[in-house]
């Protein structure tokens, strides 16, 4: 089973953000080792983005498959996400380290550490959903996976 890090900026103030987190953390607990690790926003101070940079890159577990999503990054289905995972289980990739950046984004040096830059979609979202959002997609990639009937 493999260990996902979700790595995120800022803390969710908003019950039905955390009532949604909160969801899909247990529908994920068939299928992974979730560890949910929130870092302060540090966005307003002087070098603020790259002090969360800096955070980030200490939260990334050793050996750990890093994917920043970020505007940037490219687009994959839910179906490909799902092949990528079953991929990286395959070689043998026992955690995974999703990265959620404040409100100003990620750091270069976040991105540039990363695996894989992955964008949810050209809109733009605030970082609050999506966490839920990157949760969800999680959940919809592994259960593609095994087989379960979740996705459609």
């Amino acid at each position: 089973m493999i260990a996902v890090r979700l790595i995120c900026v800022g803390r969710l103030k908003e019950r039905f953000y955390q009532d949604a987190c909160a969801e899909y953390q247990k529908r994920l607990g068939a299928y992974c080792r979730l560890e949910i690790c929130e870092l302060p926003e540090e966005s307003g101070r002087p070098d603020g983005l790259r002090r969360e940079g800096a955070r980030i890159l200490e939260q990334i577990p050793p050996g750990a498959y890093a994917v920043a999503l970020c505007v940037e990054g490219g687009l994959l289905s839910s179906e490909q996400l799902a092949e990528r995972l079953s991929a990286l289980q395959t070689r043998g990739v026992s955690r995974l380290a999703l990265i959620i950046g404040s409100s100003e984004g990620l750091d270069p040096a976040v991105k540039q550490r990363a695996d894989l830059r992955l964008s949810m979609s050209p809109m733009t979202f605030p970082h609050h959903l999506a966490r839920v959002m990157a949760l969800e997609q999680l959940y919809r990639a592994l259960s593609i996976a095994a087989g379960a009937k979740y996705h459609k």
